[in-house]
């Protein structure tokens, strides 16, 4: 049964009035505030528009309001702007550009913005603290029915805008940092180095995916969703194939970094925000790292029937032997493992050509460093190349035996945890 209100027979509880408004300490500040916005906006569009209260932890609209602003964006009207002596306008630095670039808009603290066509309005307000200044934020809207329809459009904008982004979640002691990464130098499925079937395999697994047609899911009675596992040393490609994923999906990529502040509140806010851009890939990276006291948490969520779905899981980890072992090749929580392996030489030799070793060393060289290159990782190998490049570009020459015997070296060093030789001394004059 539907919760229908009377607003005529139930009304309120407290009435504000200026005159008693020391009844309640400090409710005349907030109800002059609403009061103020309303009344602006009854006077620009001619309808009355309602305070609603959020329970929802996504407020992914401010930053689209945001950008609409910095863009110009015409669907988005300056209503008013709320204290008289604060700033109303703002500048940032533009670091997505070559050239530096000082973007000048109006600030989305201390105005109020609106959506005419959609019946929405969105005020920020200051909050005068005894020790600075904090805010408050207001969503208005002339009906439920305009704020279902804009809360719709800013899931559709912001899963369209996420496919050229790569969101990055990192669990923090104050709760969970999101941060949206633009996607820099595109990654291609060819730049991936790792073993052809395996490559193949994970490649083949998120088409099918992100194929658009769910009814093998729904004929078998099967949840959309999958997880992968991928494990291994660190510096052999995990990350690269996460980045050629990211450029080559047609949805949505996220990235989780698990910490020691990794929570059950955390756990449940990131697989929300990642429900909202479904179908996507949600990447976890050091999967090992996950809290003791929250791992039954996390299995639970990944269990849960319908909740999830839409979601292609990617664990990784250089740990395997710490990992949970209700993790391992399950159905709805990791369905296939992938060990990740140490380049072999045809591999490393792959990847000098990637990277055009022979430009310094010549076609016999990028033989010759990958067959002198075993035990390397393809970190190790990038290591190499901008050596021999400083080399090449200082003396003209490489020496590519002496280079990979220096690395060699530092690396047996790094091994054994020997990092000063004996008798060597350091000091300060």
């Amino acid at each position: 049964m539907d919760l229908k209100m009377n607003k005529e027979k139930i009304g309120s509880i407290y009435t504000y009035a200026r005159q008693t408004e020391a009844e309640i300490s400090r409710y005349g500040e907030y109800a002059r505030i609403i009061d103020g916005v309303r009344e602006a906006l009854r006077q620009q569009y001619g309808v009355a528009y309602e305070l609603y209260a959020s329970d929802d932890p996504n407020t992914q609209y401010w930053k689209l309001l945001e950008e609409d602003i910095k863009s110009g964006c015409k669907e988005v009207e300056h209503v008013a702007r709320i204290f008289d002596r604060l700033e109303e306008r703002t500048f940032a630095y533009n670091d997505d550009k070559k050239e530096p670039d000082y973007h000048v808009h109006l600030s989305i603290l201390n105005n109020v913005f609106a959506y005419p066509e959609m019946g929405v309005a969105l005020a920020r307000s200051p909050v005068f603290m005894p020790h600075g200044l904090s805010y408050q934020d207001y969503v208005f809207a002339v009906d439920d029915d305009a704020l279902r329809h804009f809360l719709g459009n800013v899931r559709q904008r912001e899963r369209q805008q996420q496919i050229n982004r790569v969101t990055v979640f990192t669990d923090m002691r104050e709760g969970v940092r999101r941060e949206d990464e633009p996607i820099g130098r595109r990654v291609g499925r060819d730049d991936v180095v790792m073993d052809e079937s395996i490559k193949k395999e994970i490649f083949r697994s998120l088409d099918q995916f992100f194929a658009g047609d769910r009814s093998f899911y729904e004929r078998y009675d099967i949840p959309y969703k999958r997880g992968i596992l991928l494990y291994g040393h660190p510096g052999n490609g995990k990350t690269t194939l996460v980045k050629a994923i990211a450029g080559s999906v047609p949805g949505p990529v996220a990235y989780w970094q698990i910490t020691e502040f990794t929570t059950s509140e955390s756990i449940g806010e990131v697989f929300e925000a990642a429900s909202r851009l479904t179908p996507m890939v949600l990447v976890i990276e050091d999967i090992d790292s996950m809290p003791q006291d929250v791992r039954s948490v996390f299995l639970n969520t990944l269990d849960g029937a319908t909740s999830k779905e839409g979601i292609f899981l990617i664990g990784t980890t250089n740990y395997p032997e710490k990992i949970d072992p209700g993790l391992m090749n399950r159905a709805g929580r990791f369905d296939r493992s992938y060990e990740v392996k140490m380049p072999s030489e045809a591999l490393r030799l792959k990847y000098l050509q990637l990277r055009s070793f022979e430009t310094f060393v010549g076609e016999a060289g990028n033989e010759a460093a990958a067959a002198m290159t075993d035990g390397f990782s393809l970190t190790q190998l990038g290591e190499l190349y901008v050596s021999a490049a400083l080399e090449w570009h200082e003396r003209g020459d490489v020496d590519v035996e002496q280079l990979v015997r220096g690395m060699r070296g530092e690396l047996e060093k790094g091994r054994r945890h020997e990092w000063m030789s004996r008798g060597g001394t350091v000091g300060f004059l």
